[in-house]
């Protein structure tokens, strides 16, 4: 990230009037708590208003103006809505960068609430098949079909689908050397594997077509 870069997503941390520790920004920014004081330093520096020391916190006063959103009504509702779908259907870390979004956004509370669905194990699944599918790496899963029958499998995730009550994960099965649809319900075990490059046949491109084929034959 470029140091410019860097500066603005610390001010956007600090937005909010709420304290935040050297060390939980470090962790937000990922970097060492080192850079964060050089960097509040710099700012402070430079005549921005930040509140704090070290072993305490610091703040971003509210009388420093950052550019908002420049969305419209109704976009700043659908992100809104979109925002607490995504506390409640998605995995710990994206429930907590959604909540934090909320909260930047301002306002009124998030226009529903919905209750998540998902146990504690299957976030964690949620978030290391998410996290698999962004590096584009392997992952190695046991998985129990609708049979209660459990196989050990390799695969390339694809793409994630939530549809309300259940997330799915189209991916490569290199056991079956096909395509497959794995609900994460029914993934008792999950683990990140070696990554994988892009190859024909094996890809999402592919996937869909192979979908469009069989609904169309």
């Amino acid at each position: 990230m470029r140091r410019a870069d860097r500066l603005l997503a610390l001010l956007q941390a600090l937005r909010g009037g709420r304290l935040r520790t050297a060390e939980w920004l470090a962790g937000h920014l990922e970097v060492s708590a080192r850079t964060i004081y050089r960097d509040i330093a710099d700012l402070q520096a430079n005549g921005t208003p930040i509140d704090g020391e070290r072993g305490v916190g610091y703040l971003l006063r509210d009388d420093f103006f950052l550019p908002p959103l420049a969305l419209t009504r109704i976009e700043h509702e659908a992100l809104r809505w979109g925002v607490a779908l995504a506390a409640a259907h998605g995995d710990e870390a994206i429930a907590e960068a959604a909540e934090e979004l909320l909260h930047k956004l301002g306002g009124d509370p998030a226009p529903f609430h919905a209750p998540s669905s998902l146990t504690v194990r299957q976030r964690k699944v949620l978030k290391t098949a998410r996290e698999a599918l962004a590096h584009s790496r392997r992952l190695t899963i046991t998985y129990r079909n609708s049979a209660e029958v459990e196989t050990e499998r390799t695969v390339r995730p694809l793409s994630l689908e939530h549809w309300g009550l259940a997330w799915t994960l189209a991916a490569w099965c290199e056991l079956r050397s096909d395509f497959r649809v794995f609900r994460l319900d029914r993934i008792m075990a999950c683990g990140t594997g070696e990554p994988f490059s892009r190859e024909r046949g094996k890809q999402l491109s592919d996937f869909l077509a192979s979908v469009r084929s069989a609904a169309n034959p």
